[in-house]
């Protein structure tokens, strides 16, 4: 057992060497694709951010005008309730927290369903922006592209032609 985990690590370590030596032998290329920039820039991701804004936008409307109606009656509350009589005023309270109930609900299933479609959506121009910077780094025979890194040479950076393409195939 010993010496097969031996063979193993020796075998292991040739072919980390070889591959080493290979690799010395011939250039990398290697790029980068800052894929934020790819959400703020393409035009993929513009459609879909307007998509989503009109999508939500009568939803969103409604909800803040609820909110603005329980605040203003929380308001009307507040200056009347010293004036009204003891049931009155548990009776006024207790709508007033039923409304704020609602609103919560609500505003908690607005964000759900935004954050539910924003995901979507992001997904398609995810999909769409991996096929472009594959299409790039084949046609620029690139050996490896890196979405994430600590710190990138600038000239690695090819997310100008990621974005170009995604914005050309976007526009067929």
């Amino acid at each position: 057992m010993k010496t097969l985990s031996r063979l193993s690590k020796v075998c292991l370590l040739s072919l980390s060497l070889l591959g080493a030596s290979m690799v010395s032998a011939q250039e990398i290329k290697i790029g980068f694709v800052n894929t934020d920039r790819i959400f703020r820039e393409a035009s993929t991701a513009k459609s879909a951010q307007v998509k989503l804004e009109q999508e939500f936008s009568k939803r969103e409307k409604e909800l803040m005008d609820f909110g603005n109606t329980i605040k203003a009656a929380s308001e009307k509350f507040e200056r009347e309730a010293p004036t009204l009589s003891e049931t009155q005023r548990n009776a006024r309270q207790k709508q007033l927290m039923e409304q704020d109930r609602e609103f919560q609900r609500k505003r908690r299933e607005f964000q759900e369903d935004l954050n539910t479609r924003k995901n979507e959506e992001q997904q398609v121009v995810i999909e769409r922006a991996n096929l472009a910077v594959k299409k790039v780094a084949e046609s620029e025979k690139f050996d490896v592209i890196f979405q994430e890194a600590v710190y990138i040479n600038p000239k690695h950076d090819i997310t100008d032609k990621v974005i170009k393409s995604l914005n050309a195939s976007a526009g067929k």
